[in-house]
């Protein structure tokens, strides 16, 4: 059987090894980062689908093999759905981002702390974008970072029936419960097929 390769259009590790997990028995599929040095798409959609969109299609121009992007990010209902589609600009590093949430949710002095992760997956191949689909996972924002696993908000997202941050959950339950978990369970599916 001849393998096939999926490109994740990211240099985020955390984001790679999350695809290479779920992905991991579909044994035909051959998972891979995108290679460093390209020129950056641009993401200048006003949803989390539409930069997916684009991004999977700036890419699939230069491979042959199915580009899968994804924008994601956090929308805080105190702070008016920020930091939502600019959530990747919202700080230099995932602490400064962690930070400047937290600081901007006790200025707006509001008790809500509703809070949802998106995340939205496009598949393209030559320019053209043959799959798409998004995930939802509601939670809150926690009073201070926990946890150590995960990468970007996960300290400071905490999902109150698992009473946990998504930084305290191993890899394999936070793909269970997160927006990109369920993404990732329905590009498993597309894939299969």
């Amino acid at each position: 059987m001849a393998l096939r390769r999926l490109i994740v259009a990211s240099t985020n590790a955390g984001k790679v090894r999350e695809v290479q997990l779920e992905l991991q028995d579909l044994t035909e599929w051959i998972v891979e980062p995108l290679p460093s040095g390209l020129m950056e798409a641009e993401e200048s959609g006003s949803t989390f689908l539409e930069n997916a969109i684009l991004k999977a299609t700036h890419y699939s121009r230069l491979f042959e093999d199915l580009i899968l992007a994804d924008d994601s990010g956090l929308s805080v209902r105190a702070l008016n759905g920020r930091p939502g589609v600019h959530t990747a600009r919202y700080g230099a590093t995932a602490n400064e981002r962690n930070q400047r949430v937290l600081n901007e949710f006790q200025s707006a002095g509001k008790p809500d702390r509703h809070a949802e992760f998106h995340c939205a997956f496009a598949v393209a191949r030559w320019g053209t974008t043959i799959w798409t689909t998004e995930g939802l996972l509601e939670g809150e924002i926690a009073e201070a970072p926990k946890g150590t696993g995960g990468f970007g908000f996960d300290p400071i997202f905490y999902v109150p029936p698992l009473m946990k941050t998504l930084a305290q959950m191993t890899a394999l339950e936070k793909n269970q419960v997160s927006a990109r978990g369920k993404a990732l369970a329905e590009l498993r599916r597309f894939l299969a097929s």
